[in-house]
């Protein structure tokens, strides 16, 4: 997503709020991670779908009172090809010049099984192709360095997908977040020997929630490395502990990431502030 190939990129993700006091925190956060000069902010959607219309409104909102670039998430789930091209056209009338393109999770979570609906989409390469034929964006996807529930985390057939959506004129990756740095390396090498150019940034979750973090990983079948989950043995009722181990984790694990050059650092901020920041600092990516 940057100009400037030599130097990573550093982003930032919400989720959309549930309600007006969520989202004044939203604004409080950005405001706090503004100083960081981010290349740019995502928002995403709900489960199934379900924050489509206050994701739509606070991404819009967002280009409209910062000067940070947006990516703007969008999945299949529960749309027809004609909404999400509608959803397409408000996204560039509110100025957004660049979207994640996902076929989204199913109403079950990441590992039920999809449902179809009539007139839509099933994969998200569908999804890459109408942003970039019909409305002329610049498109981003997912990649999955643990593999991707709905391939049986089948990484020859994840490695295809992307070559596909790359085919297709998708410009820029970001992952899921993961634990173990060796796996995005692996992931960016078997691209590269197949001859793609596709910059993969690394999505980071700054751990904080010991509790939100199990729930994650059940659902969406990733695994955590021992010698990370032994770390937090003994604390797991601390919330500052568990947040200060949280931030040495994913500290080292950028460190490790920026070693390995890579293209750019995506912070999962999960609507907080502090966590970031302390570890953009740590790894020298706030820009003065």
């Amino acid at each position: 997503m940057s100009n400037d190939q030599s130097a990573p990129t550093l982003s930032v993700e919400f989720f959309p709020p549930k309600d007006i006091s969520g989202e004044e925190r939203l604004w409080q956060v950005l405001a706090q991670l503004a100083p960081l000069k981010p290349d740019f902010v995502s928002v995403t959607y709900g489960a199934g779908g379900s924050t489509r219309d206050r994701t739509i409104r606070v991404t819009t909102e967002i280009t409209a009172r910062t000067s940070i670039p947006t990516v703007a998430h969008l999945t299949c789930v529960g749309s027809t090809k004609s909404e999400l091209s509608n959803v397409l056209d408000q996204y560039k009338k509110a100025g957004i010049e660049s979207i994640l393109a996902l076929r989204g999770d199913p109403p079950g979570g990441p590992r039920s099984n999809w449902q179809s609906i009539p007139g839509g989409f099933d994969h998200a390469d569908q999804l890459v192709e109408l942003a970039i034929e019909s409305k002329d964006l610049k498109v981003g996807v997912a990649a999955f360095p643990d593999g991707h529930p709905s391939s049986n985390f089948d990484l020859d057939k994840d490695i295809e997908v992307l070559l596909r959506k790359e085919e297709l004129g998708a410009s820029f990756a970001t992952t899921q977040f993961f634990f173990d740095v060796n796996k995005w390396q692996q992931l960016v090498e078997r691209l590269r020997k197949r001859g793609s150019k596709l910059p993969i940034i690394a999505g980071i979750l700054p751990i904080t929630n010991l509790k939100q973090l199990n729930r994650m990983v059940e659902l969406s079948g990733m695994q955590i490395p021992e010698q990370i989950l032994t770390r937090f043995k003994d604390h797991s009722e601390d919330v500052n502990v568990v947040r200060e181990i949280g931030i040495d984790i994913a500290t080292e694990m950028g460190s490790k990431l920026l070693e390995m050059n890579v293209p750019g650092i995506h912070f999962y901020t999960m609507n907080s502030a502090d966590s970031t920041i302390k570890i953009a600092r740590n790894l020298g990516l706030v820009k003065r």
